[in-house]
């Protein structure tokens, strides 16, 4: 399946200098106008915190961006679920920031971190372990392959040397952050 799945990748496979906050505000955008155009009903608020000295750094753009929205798409999901519970009072928001973190065992630039955060359903902590493996999905049937989060962490750790973390609590949201190094 992974070998289908890179063979009906359309990437250059090459890395070009990218303006990771452009990047990351599109595929919000994107994202979002995707979920209205298919629920004219959905409504959240997105917040961003870009980090504006984050220099442009070499990624696979069409490969990262497919990750961040997958990561933006999951929790617009998740958000979508906690606020269709009739919570009261309940403000469905997701976060996307980003950051350089300059201290780094891995590499001479630092890292990039962008951060994907939502106050939605939270991940169980039973199934945290298994939602980077293909086919694993937390979905119900029919709206979710469970590739995306696998494809996902192989696009961030294989191509591109990086980490991709999870932190969760159920019934209060989850953070994905991906962690790019930066090379000068």
């Amino acid at each position: 399946v992974k070998g289908m799945l890179q063979h009906s990748r359309s990437g250059s496979g090459q890395k070009d200098l990218t303006d990771i906050n452009a990047l990351c505000d599109e595929y919000l955008r994107l994202a979002y106008h995707g979920w209205r155009a298919k629920d004219h009903t959905f409504n959240a608020a997105f917040k961003t915190e870009f980090d504006a000295s984050l220099k442009k750094i070499e990624v696979l753009p069409q490969d990262l961006g497919r990750v961040i929205l997958n990561l933006i798409n999951n929790a617009f999901f998740a958000v979508n679920e906690r606020n269709a519970s009739g919570e009261a009072n309940y403000q469905p928001t997701v976060s996307v920031t980003t950051s350089l973190s300059p201290l780094s065992g891995r590499s001479v630039g630092g890292e990039v971190i962008i951060s994907i955060r939502d106050n939605g359903t939270g991940i169980p902590q039973s199934v945290v372990e298994k939602i980077f493996q293909p086919f694993f999905t937390t979905k119900p049937t029919g709206q979710g392959t469970g590739l995306g989060l696998s494809l996902a962490y192989d696009i961030v750790t294989k191509g591109h040397g990086g980490e991709l973390k999870v932190e969760t609590k159920e019934g209060e949201g989850t953070e994905f952050k991906i962690i790019l190094p930066v090379t000068i």
